[in-house]
């Protein structure tokens, strides 16, 4: 059984799981940026988490599977999904509001919760296959799916970073924004 993941398999899953967070951080930010629906402080948390769990699997695709980049991938996880739990706590109470328009049925700080869960449980399996990890540390050449995953993480990743920036400015995040700090408001 263990030997089903091999190292290059490995990183393949791993390539795969980085585009998956793309996909996560890309939806979130055409939201801001299509649909103007600009993120609140927990909803940028939120966004870092997804990150972290990027760069953990990242490190895995540059570096070769350690159980240490999992390690990384599955704190960011539990971070992230205790922040989206605690706003849907926030609008849990009946009268509170909600933050944002439901996809498929569920506001996006719940998508970040079962997410989140999904990959605790999913970095914990491939911990389970420890052929993965023969030769750890050894750099690998990047090509292809790894490189084309590792381009378009960093730069949604920049892009969400700028625009956290350009929302809140050099102070604390608006509770509920409407604009950008640093381009001030739309006339």
């Amino acid at each position: 059984m263990t030997a089903l993941l091999t190292p290059a398999r490995a990183r393949g899953l791993n390539a795969l799981g980085v585009l998956a967070i793309s996909g996560v951080l890309a939806f979130a930010f055409a939201d801001q940026l299509l649909a103007g629906h600009l993120p609140c402080p927990l909803c940028i948390l939120q966004r870092v988490g997804f990150a972290g769990v990027g760069v953990g699997l990242a490190l895995n695709l540059r570096f070769g599977p350690r159980p240490g980049h999992y390690a990384i991938a599955m704190l960011s996880a539990i971070a992230g999904g205790a922040i989206s739990a605690r706003q849907m706590l926030l609008h849990v109470v009946p009268g509170t509001g909600t933050y944002g328009a439901p996809l498929l049925g569920l506001h996006f700080y719940t998508w970040g919760v079962l997410l989140s869960l999904l990959i605790v449980v999913g970095c914990a399996v491939l911990l389970l296959f420890e052929r993965q990890f023969a030769g750890a540390g050894a750099r690998v050449p990047l090509t292809g799916l790894g490189l084309t995953a590792l381009l378009l993480f960093g730069l949604l990743t920049l892009g969400n970073g700028i625009s956290t920036v350009l929302e809140c400015g050099a102070g604390l995040c608006a509770d509920n924004p409407s604009f950008y700090q640093l381009l001030g408001p739309q006339r």
